[in-house]
């Protein structure tokens, strides 16, 4: 959701904007394969009942849907996200992080999909145009393992306890699925700050691959 906006914020900002993703679990002890469904796990984690769980939850469904997204969270599989982080750091690679990104995202949310099962990954994977044997092969060893535990570093580095978290020119931090008026209010903050200042009028010395200039005096 907080990714969704960020991307109808840049819509609107006249500027070239990078995004680049990066890696963190919110549970890194989480099994691959869970018995428990969403809101089992919510009550369980908060001390809630499971229709205070699914009445929270759906909260989050109403706000997905104001921007488009369709959570189906009666259905959704909990798993251990880091084979799937290990994925997305090998598109990375590919020039396909962004593709590969968003479609774990929908096939996580949406298509409630097993995004901890490497067959599923791979089918993903080859989706967006990776080569099946390679990924297959990548997510057989651990390959790219090292790459998303230094994300993780970096991100408690930052003092990251939760998703989304957004970092703006390694300065300023978004935490939350902030309104999209937000995320246009910082960006184009961070784009004011950048702008060079001329502090001085043109009565000087200036020189480009041609030559000098030297002013004239009255």
């Amino acid at each position: 959701m907080g990714k969704k906006r960020l991307e109808d914020a840049i819509k609107q900002i006249d500027h070239p904007i990078e995004v680049t993703y990066r890696c963190f679990e919110l549970d890194p002890t989480m099994k691959k394969d869970v018995k428990e469904n969403m809101y089992e796990a919510l009550a369980k984690k908060y001390g809630m009942t499971i229709d205070q769980a699914k009445a929270n939850t759906q909260n989050v469904v109403r706000m997905a849907k104001e921007v488009g997204l369709d959570y189906q969270m009666d259905t959704l599989i909990l798993t251990n996200t880091f084979d799937a982080h290990r994925l997305t750091m090998f598109a990375k690679t590919k020039g396909l992080m962004k593709e590969m990104t968003e479609r774990i995202l929908q096939a996580y949310f949406t298509e409630s999909k097993h995004i901890g099962d490497h067959e599923t990954l791979t089918e993903l994977a080859v989706e967006v145009g990776l080569d099946r044997d390679e990924v297959k092969s990548m997510l057989a060893s651990e390959a790219m393992a090292g790459v998303v535990r230094e994300e993780e570093q970096l991100a408690r580095q930052y003092r990251v306890t939760g998703v989304p978290f957004f970092l703006i020119n390694k300065k300023y931090a978004l935490t939350g699925a902030q309104p999209t008026e937000t995320f246009v209010q910082a960006l184009k903050k961070v784009i004011a700050e950048d702008e060079i200042v001329v502090l001085n009028n043109q009565d000087g010395l200036n020189c480009d691959e041609n030559g000098c200039e030297i002013p004239k005096k009255d």
